[in-house]
């Protein structure tokens, strides 16, 4: 039997670990901080098979030192994201077996210009997305490297994932995320909606991701620039007509950077 477990680690970072109950070994994605990953393999029983990072930045490989010293473990990773580390380096279309299952490797540039994210039907789990820093549960990640057409095609490429897909993303800002899509659509009700649920959720201390391709589509406003909703909204904020897709994206982004 397989699981996935999100653990915390940092202010709002999560590694994403994928066990087998009966082998008693389990992956993890984006291990930023060794001693969370050794400490959930200690009290689950554990041993770790095997990294998989999206991209280069610490918080998602600062534990790959440790985990690796003195251990033979495969780390797979980004071929064009200068990470050093890597056993097993990974372009687009490549896939990597986990417990029996394949994962496709998507080149995701925007984040990073090397950031990939994998894409799984892992057996009794279904569809997932393990997906970094470039889609977050109602936003995505930062322009830090990539250009926002790169990014807006990045997402464009995971909005297309069958609808049914978990999306694991690497940190809690669904929160904040939601806030500033309520602000570019004030007249969608799911996105009030879903504020209210993760409202509750953190209350309660629980984790708001996964979230869904689904729900992605009807509440994250980066995966809906195309609507005139978003657009009239970027051309209000920027105080121009938006010129395209590409456009709105590009508006919406800077936007939130200072929402």
């Amino acid at each position: 039997m397989l699981s996935i477990t999100g653990l915390p680690a940092f202010n709002d970072n999560y590694i994403w670990m994928l066990a087998d109950s009966e082998s008693q070994t389990c992956y993890v994605v984006d291990p930023g901080d060794a001693q969370v990953v050794e400490r959930a393999c200690q009290e689950q029983q554990l041993t770790l098979a095997g990294i998989l990072v999206t991209h280069h930045h610490a918080d998602h490989i600062g534990g790959v030192n440790a985990l690796t010293k003195d251990r033979s473990i495969p780390m797979f990773g980004p071929a064009h994201d200068n990470i050093s580390v890597l056993t097993h380096p990974l372009s687009d279309g490549d896939t990597v077996n986990v417990f029996g299952g394949t994962f496709q490797v998507l080149d995701t540039p925007g984040h990073t210009k090397g950031h990939i994210c994998y894409f799984g039907q892992p057996e009794n789990i279904g569809p997932v997305l393990f997906c970094g820093d470039t889609l977050f549960a109602g936003g995505c990640g930062r322009l830090f490297e990539g250009t926002p057409a790169q990014m807006l095609s990045s997402l464009t490429r995971l909005s297309q994932l069958p609808e049914e897909t978990r999306v694991y993303c690497a940190h809690e800002y669904t929160l904040s995320n939601l806030k500033f899509a309520h602000a570019v659509e004030p007249n969608n009700t799911e996105i009030a909606e879903r504020i209210q649920q993760v409202q509750q959720l953190r209350r309660l201390g629980l984790p708001t991701v996964p979230s869904t391709i689904a729900l992605e589509q009807k509440t994250n406003p980066f995966l809906r620039t195309a609507l005139p909703a978003v657009q009239q909204a970027a051309s209000r904020f920027s105080g121009r007509p938006v010129n395209s897709n590409e456009d709105s994206f590009a508006i919406i982004r800077q936007w939130k950077d200072n929402f």
